[in-house]
């Protein structure tokens, strides 16, 4: 069974998506990061264990370092979208897509300067 994670404190970062106005990301913009998302391996594994603080902490330095990342799930297949859910929460990170038993989340880096990725199209 996966932790809760009413017990995680929310980490504050800057406003994802990178369009500058605080709205949800759109669909053009997931699209775009699936595009990019597609030759990347997943960084972030969800196994037996579910989502515990582990994996979130991995997530959070993993979005630090690339933005945008594949989690893939070994165990908890049919929990995958609330779980991912749960993870982008926890993460103030945004859902691009599931494709599978893949998910792939985005957070734009705090630092414009190390921006990898541009969303303003």
């Amino acid at each position: 069974m996966p932790q809760e994670l009413d017990a995680h404190p929310p980490r504050p970062v800057p406003s994802a998506p990178s369009n500058n106005n605080e709205t949800a990301m759109t669909s053009a913009q997931r699209k775009k990061l699936r595009a990019l998302a597609h030759h990347l391996e997943p960084v972030v594994y969800i196994g037996k264990q579910g989502l515990t603080e582990a994996v979130i902490e991995k997530t959070d330095r993993s979005l630090n370092d690339h933005e945008l990342i594949k989690v893939r799930f070994i165990e908890f297949k049919e929990e995958k979208k609330d779980l991912t859910a749960q993870l982008a929460e926890a993460t103030n990170s945004e859902l691009a897509g599931i494709l599978g038993h893949v998910a792939i989340l985005y957070r734009e880096h705090e630092d414009p300067e190390q921006r990898k990725i541009d969303l303003s199209d």
